[in-house]
């Protein structure tokens, strides 16, 4: 509650953050940008996807990871999409990919560059925004009309993200998210396929699309419970396997939340920020530079609360 009290102040209050702004006809097509103090240029943007099951998920929950990234001259878009039952995965993906083309061609009226991109997704948002991204490699390894293109995307950071809808549906009852209703949100086993992106990249007919992806880095804790590492490291195995740049970087004794809540809310130093951090300012050496002696982030929880916290999250 400490923490979430003072991000939640800096996000209805900060000038630096741009609510709400539509970018779809659809209930919840909705973004808000987190844009830095420092105007001079154009900034690498950051569309980031939320997660929260595909059902309780909403834009603000990136607002932590939209207002520090904006502290290293980062825009950050995050974007919102329906849940269910509002909408099923099919809904999602369409809200995820009409929003990422918003920023594709719209980002330079608030000072972004659109040649450098970032796509990143948490849990459901990173499962969401893999299919996503795989989908439109596919449509234009096959040639079709597209709003954005992926190479726009300059990588893809997937974080505590699940990508094989077969091996997670059993996991997901014993976790208490019923088989019934994941399938109900995944529009029946029969569209496990298609949104499974470790399955789908594997099909010859799609491998084409590989050469189309952008590097993909996935994130992953070794003590996620939610969603178990093996989902990052099989989903890159399959890349590997067709072709794809792609990397998973574990994290020992890190749970599903750590990466996302528990370590940002820490403070000082977090090794996946700024492993993300150095990934977009690479060849960049005055943002490099201002990185190595940008100070501490500031600890918003007691290390107490935090590790309470952890003992008794659901995920």
């Amino acid at each position: 509650m400490p923490g979430f009290l003072q991000v939640a102040y800096c996000y209805f209050f900060s000038s630096q953050v741009r609510r709400s702004i539509v970018y779809g006809d659809q209930p919840r097509n909705r973004l808000d940008l987190y844009l830095p103090t420092n105007t001079n240029g154009p900034k690498p943007v950051v569309v980031f996807v939320t997660g929260g099951a595909w059902i309780i998920g909403y834009k603000a929950w990136g607002s932590l990871l939209g207002l520090q990234l904006a502290e290293r001259d980062i825009i950050v878009a995050c974007v919102d999409y329906r849940n269910f039952p509002q909408g099923t995965i099919s809904d999602m993906v369409k809200d995820v990919s009409q929003g990422i083309s918003f920023v594709c061609n719209l980002i330079d009226r608030f000072g972004g560059d659109p040649n450098r991109i970032y796509l990143m997704g948490q849990s459901a948002g990173a499962h969401i925004s893999a299919c996503v991204l795989l989908e439109q490699a596919i449509k234009e390894s096959r040639g079709e009309s597209t709003t954005w293109s992926v190479s726009q995307i300059k990588a893809y950071f997937g974080l505590s993200g699940g990508y094989n809808l077969f091996n997670l549906v059993d996991h997901f009852h014993n976790r208490g998210l019923y088989r019934s209703i994941f399938l109900s949100i995944m529009e029946g086993e029969e569209s496990f396929e298609q949104f499974s992106p470790e399955v789908r990249i594997k099909d010859p007919r799609n491998r084409e699309a590989a050469s189309f992806l952008p590097p993909i880095k996935l994130f992953h804790g070794t003590s996620d419970y939610s969603i178990p590492s093996d989902a990052s490291i099989n989903l890159v195995e399959a890349l590997k396997g067709v072709g794809a740049e792609a990397e998973v970087i574990l994290y020992e004794g890190k749970s599903h939340t750590d990466l996302f809540l528990q370590d940002p809310l820490r403070g000082g130093k977090d090794d996946l920020f700024d492993h993300v951090v150095s990934v977009i300012h690479a060849g960049d050496e005055e943002a490099l530079a201002k990185d190595a002696s940008a100070p501490p982030r500031k600890r918003l929880v007691l290390e107490i609360l935090l590790r309470l916290a952890r003992h008794i999250s659901p995920f």
